[in-house]
């Protein structure tokens, strides 16, 4: 009889991912693989990477293992293409051209394995004319105009943390392809080279805003628009303790119960009269500033408002839904988000903590048949 799926291990139980070590969104696509089950070995460089956490603490490294070798050495290239060969994926966030030189780019390890995914994960992209330039999240965004949408309209655009260059428009991106190019490579035998750029990943994010755009509903500027915070009925709210509130009750029912909770349901009888959006807009900030956040979580409470305290990262895991659905969990004494999304057959779970560099050497030579993995004993 054939086994059942094991229990919090995820539908890509079986695959194996070598990941040759890099920071941001390399690792978190990654990590993401990982959750999902798949058996996913770090190579890690010997001294540590350049930039990071303390690797006991790096939460992308979780569900993962980890050996150290050194690619600019005799051997490591060699024990990288062991690994590639029993291998159903590779990932790597290096400049173009550095894998090559290395002797682990993609020609090297498709020739040690035809079927072999070649994940790469890049700011630029493996062509063009910054290709070989130095950058980061922020620089990307804003070649891609994705940076300019966001923030006041009076003021500089506002950084949204590192999440919608890095790991929404790349570790993202790279993950559906590494997937697609799986499904291609074991219908058809063949693997193939993904070329995840952030800048195209983030510039594709906006594919609605750019239908928008092209339909005159869009204004390329910030603060102008239904979805940017130009909107009275869509952004945040300050209150009395110095908390905020997120509102966004765009649809007429939910305005409705909205404007009645609120104290301003007959103020206002047209709320599309944009020549009046900006009396709409103070209205609704006097109204707000006269409880606190707590408060008037509990005016808006189990109604279709749609309205919601903006929460800390260190409160957001102790709101009653998200303890609920146990969107966080805690795993080594740390609280972190839980492995998303969720699945009825294959379910997915924080297995192991961060990997620690070296820690699995021993028993990734055993498990994927790679005895020269192991030191050789000296003398």
């Amino acid at each position: 009889m054939a086994k059942g799926p094991t229990p919090g291990h995820g539908p890509l139980t079986g695959v194996r991912v070598v990941e040759l070590a890099g920071i941001g969104p390399g690792p978190f696509a990654a990590m993401l693989l990982a959750d999902l089950g798949a058996d996913v070995v770090r190579v890690d460089r010997p001294g540590g990477a350049g930039l990071g956490i303390d690797p006991a603490h790096d939460l992308t490294n979780r569900n993962k293992r980890s050996v150290v070798l050194d690619l600019k050495g005799d051997e490591g290239p060699a024990r990288v293409l062991d690994l590639v060969e029993r291998a159903d994926i590779l990932v790597e966030g290096y400049r173009p051209g550095v894998a090559e030189r290395l002797g682990v780019g993609p020609d090297a390890c498709l020739a040690r394995n035809p079927k072999l995914v070649y994940g790469r994960m890049t700011g630029w992209g493996q062509d063009g004319p910054l290709a070989d330039r130095a950058g980061h999240d922020i620089a990307y965004i804003a070649l891609t105009g994705t940076l300019s949408m966001i923030g006041g309209p009076d003021e500089p655009p506002t950084v949204p943390a590192n999440l919608v260059g890095d790991y929404a428009g790349g570790s993202l991106y790279l993950v559906v392809g590494v997937l697609a190019a799986l499904q291609h490579a074991r219908a058809h035998g063949e693997g193939q080279v993904v070329d995840a750029a952030i800048v195209d990943g983030a510039a594709h994010l906006a594919t609605m805003i750019h239908g928008m755009l092209a339909a005159g509903s869009w204004q390329d500027r910030r603060g102008a628009n239904l979805l940017d915070g130009g909107c009275p009925f869509y952004g945040t709210y300050a209150t009395s303790d110095g908390g905020h509130m997120a509102v966004g009750p765009l649809e007429g029912r939910f305005y409705a119960e909205f404007a009645r909770l609120l104290g301003i349901a007959d103020a206002f009888p047209d709320r599309w009269d944009l020549a009046r959006w900006d009396e709409l807009r103070a209205a609704v900030t006097e109204r707000f500033l006269t409880r606190t956040r707590a408060e008037w979580t509990e005016v808006f409470a189990g109604t279709d408002a749609c309205v919601a305290p903006v929460l800390s990262l260190t409160e957001a895991p102790h709101h009653p839904h998200l303890a609920a659905r146990s969107t966080f969990v805690e795993h080594g004494g740390r609280t972190q988000p839980a492995p998303a999304p969720r699945f009825s057959a294959t379910p997915v779970s924080v297995r192991t903590g961060p990997a620690l560099p070296g820690a699995d050497t021993e028993a990734v030579a055993a498990d994927w048949d790679v005895p020269g993995l192991r030191p050789t004993p000296r003398d």
